[in-house]
């Protein structure tokens, strides 16, 4: 017997989605704009990775 059961949130799709934001973001940067959009990301993070 298979039972389906409806996804209420799909993370392939909302990776696949973020994935291709960033690249826009991105293609318009300098490389020097994109390191700093990447260390003012990391200094806004409210994750802090334990060691």
């Amino acid at each position: 017997m298979k039972t389906t059961t409806e996804k209420q949130f799909d993370a392939v799709k909302y990776m696949r989605q973020q994935r291709e934001e960033l690249s826009k973001k991105l293609s318009k940067m300098t490389k020097e704009e994109i390191i700093d959009y990447f260390n003012e990301k990391k200094m806004k993070a409210k994750i802090k990775p334990s060691a």
